[in-house]
This record gives C-alpha cells, structure tokens and sequence, in this order.
C-alpha cells in the first residue's frame, strides 16, 4: 500500500505545535496513512513515545509495516473516543494529542470502501469494517424522518426531506447495496445543483459522518484529551467539516474561559479555573498546499495548550 495514496494536510504546521518536548509522549489520534506520525518520530528524540489510533484495520496493518522497527511507536486499533483506554498501557502524562479528521484519501480512493459517490462499489462507509452497521443497512432500514435529520443536521443539505423520501420510495422497490445506485436516487431528488459539487455530496458526508459516529467521537476525544494532557501539552485539530470545527472552537473557548458563574459573585478572575488557552488564531492552508492538494481548501487547525493545575 503506497504513502504516496495519502498527502497529510498542514503537515509541518501541525506538528511543528504540537512538539514541546522531543522525549515527551504523543498521540496521533488519526494515523491514516502515517504521514503526521512520521513527522512526529523524526522530531523527537530516543526518549520520545507516540501511540497511534485507528478505526481503520489497514491503517493498522500500513503501520505495522511501516513502523513495526521503530521502538517509539505503537499503534492501537480503535476509536480515538477510546483513546484515554489506549495510553493506559502506556506510563505519564501525554504531551500532545493530534486529531486530523474525516475521511482519508485511501478510503475514498478505494471504491470498494463504499465512500465515494464518483466511484461504484459496495455500499459501506464504515472506517473500522470490522464492525457497527453498514451504510446499506441503514438507508435500508432507517426512518423517514430520522434519514431527513441526518441530512440536514451532518450535511446541511436543505432537501434533506426530499432526498430522504425519494430514498424511501425506491428502496421498496429495491433495497440499496452500491453507491453509484444511492448517488442517483439522490441525484435525481435534488432540484438545485451547487456549481462545482455533485448533488449527492452532502448525503454522502451526512451518511458517513452517522455511520461512524464521528461527532459523538469527537466529543468524547475532547472531553477525554483533558484527563491525558500533562500541563503545557497541546491539542492539535484539523478538522474539514464546519461542524467539528464549530464543536472544536466551542470547546476550546469553553474551557479557556472556564466555568460561568453567577453575575456578581465575589470572584477574582484569578480563582476562575480555566482549563486551556487557545494559541493563535485558526490556521488554513495557504496556496501553494491547496494547489498540489486540493483536499486541503477546507482544512481548519486549532492548537490549544492545556494549563497547569488543572
């Protein structure tokens, strides 16, 4: 399986914030296709750990055989929801979490994942294929309305009860098992084309991002990440979606004005606890990356830095 099927977006930016100690410990929550893990390794020192996450089992098959000799390196197989179960196994405080989220280009390259509606192939879309329901399953089984929510709530798609109907309605006929099928159906429900976008985009991100479960995760990864980080480590998220960056940016913001108290509770700002400070402001990928990568365009990071006793 080749590296050069994966490009890591803002690579040097995100690792660059997110190594304060070369012999400290790291998570990459999303190791893909390795290209932030390998960053990683090469700035840290002999001392330095990085524990790997993934839903995916070929991402733990690549890295198996891309790191098996490094004996800095681990990878563990499952959610970064879980992640806090995953350094377990492993002694200190993290130093730095890295989540570079959503789909990654192998997994939309390979047609028989099911997540490309430019592509045919089985009807999928889960990252960890080992498990949960597959996307088939639930347009074949799931409620109107439910389906509806789903559309418009993950893929901001305002047809999002038109596009589910029409879903309804053909499944009765025949059930939904290869994506260029579902594509069409949803093609054909929707009456106003966006320039430059396939109509059945967002119904395919709403269906992914259920599927998987990757807010909920999200969530739980961020929630988590304040128990792992040691003091002064940092959390670094890239995000494609304006909906994980809009839950990133509410929960950065959230814990570095701490809890709200009661107007005119005798407080001094100082006994506020505050648990990270957002460093910089949100980072993009500037020209030159968006040209030589065009996935890159909606690519927001976010660095956070977890405060001291807290």
């Amino acid at each position: 399986m080749s590296q050069e099927l994966h490009r890591s977006v803002l690579l040097r930016e995100a690792v660059d914030a997110l190594i304060t100690d070369p012999d400290g410990f790291y998570i990459d929550g999303t190791f893909g296709r390795g290209g932030h893990s390998a960053a990683i390794l090469k700035q840290l020192g002999p001392k330095g750990r990085l524990l790997a996450v993934d839903k995916d089992p070929q991402a733990i098959e690549y890295a198996h055989q891309r790191f098996q000799s490094d004996s800095r390196f681990s990878i563990w197989h499952g959610s970064f929801a879980d992640m806090d179960s995953a350094a377990a196994e492993q002694s200190g405080r993290v130093n730095g979490i890295l989540l570079d989220l959503g789909v990654s280009s192998p997994q939309l390259d390979q047609a028989e994942r099911g997540f490309s509606f430019m592509q045919d192939g089985p009807l999928d879309m889960r990252m960890d294929t080992s498990r949960g329901l597959s996307a088939a399953q639930w347009v074949n089984t799931e409620d109107e309305a439910e389906m509806a929510r789903v559309f418009k709530e993950y893929g901001e798609e305002r047809f999002a009860r038109r596009m589910a109907a029409a879903i309804v309605r053909r499944r009765v006929e025949k059930l939904f098992e290869r994506t260029l099928d579902l594509a069409e159906v949803v093609k054909a429900a929707n009456p106003a084309w966006e320039k430059g976008k396939h109509p059945a985009t967002r119904v395919f991100q709403a269906i992914r991002i259920h599927v998987n479960g990757e807010l909920g995760d999200l969530q739980s990864a961020l929630d988590k990440s304040l128990q792992l980080l040691a003091p002064g480590g940092r959390l670094v998220i890239i995000s494609f979606h304006s909906l994980e960056d809009r839950m990133v940016k509410r929960f950065i913001r959230e814990k570095e004005r701490g809890p709200q108290l009661p107007r005119g509770l005798p407080v001094m700002d100082s006994q506020i606890a505050r648990s990270l400070r957002s460093l910089g402001k949100a980072v993009k990928a500037n020209e030159v990356e968006v040209d030589e990568n065009l996935r890159s365009r909606s690519a927001v990071m976010r660095v956070a830095e977890k405060l001291s006793g807290n």
